[in-house]
């Protein structure tokens, strides 16, 4: 028996994930007064306290609850797909939590080095290879490959979001959102940090930027492109519209970020991301 389990990077919820036959953990966010898990708290109460002036933040899920979801499943192959490392220090759990179980010889800790759509893409395939009755070790083949054929691109709408986490190069730190211009960023080839890629005067060529880069790297119906958006539903749409001028044979798909994703990248970002199927 091969058992996967996963973190909300994914933008699967608990719920979608029993569906499935996975486990979520979802990683915790805090806000003011409010805290609660990702793709579980109130995204309206989460947004009207960034109204506010509140900053957010987010962690990894309590390692203990990393534990539990290991031991019950004693006698299984666990692989727990985890989000980039660097990014988040959800692998680093998943990787203390598998030395502190007993089962911990049959548990593989994979870093996808990536988070959202081609995450949620890794872990659905994944799911799809145990119902085809592949083994984990075919199965992590295929993620230890899935992992370096994907790429991501962050346009922000406020960049001291990106600042506060500390998620980013020391040159991309200095980076910032002047003269109205909009950043441009992009995941290092570790998947530890981002970026920059590049500036452009608006929303429109920003996103055609990144559009012609997918185009150059030959992106094709061996792929399949996420547009994700924190409340810009308007931006993520023309996005689309791009992607499917310029790629008519390529799915794509448009996913709303949850609170820990919002608290990376900020409100009213867009996100273009794509991966080898």
């Amino acid at each position: 028996m091969v058992q996967i389990i996963t973190d909300s990077s994914t933008l699967f919820t608990v719920e979608e994930g029993k569906e499935m036959g996975i486990e979520v953990l979802p990683l915790c966010v805090s806000i003011g007064d409010l805290e609660g898990r990702d793709t579980q708290i109130s995204m309206d109460a989460f947004y009207g306290e960034i109204a506010k002036g509140n900053n957010p933040t987010s962690s990894q899920p309590p390692i203990g609850e990393v534990m539990e979801a290991y031991e019950k499943y004693p006698d299984a192959e666990i692989i727990n797909i985890a989000m980039a490392d660097g990014l988040s220090g959800t692998y680093q759990t998943a990787c203390g939590a598998k030395e502190s179980v007993d089962n911990g010889e049959n548990i593989t800790v994979i870093n996808s080095k990536t988070l959202c759509g081609p995450h949620r893409y890794m872990v659905k395939k994944a799911v799809e290879m145990v119902k085809e009755g592949k083994t984990a070790k075919e199965i992590i083949a295929w993620l230890e490959y899935a992992k370096e054929h994907h790429e991501s691109f962050l346009i922000p709408q406020d960049f001291d979001f990106l600042r506060r986490g500390g998620r980013l190069t020391p040159m991309a730190a200095t980076f910032a959102s002047v003269l109205n211009l909009r950043a441009i960023m992009t995941q290092t080839s570790d998947g530890c940090r981002l970026d920059k890629f590049g500036m452009k005067r608006s929303m429109k060529l920003a996103l055609k930027a990144v559009v012609d880069h997918l185009e150059e790297v030959k992106v094709d119906a061996r792929h399949i492109i996420y547009v994700s958006h924190a409340r810009a539903e308007e931006d993520a749409k023309k996005a689309v519209a791009m992607l499917k001028e310029r790629f008519a044979d390529v799915e794509i798909e448009m996913l709303e970020l949850g609170a820990a994703f919002v608290t990376q990248g900020g409100p009213q970002c867009v996100a273009i991301q794509y991966i080898e199927k």
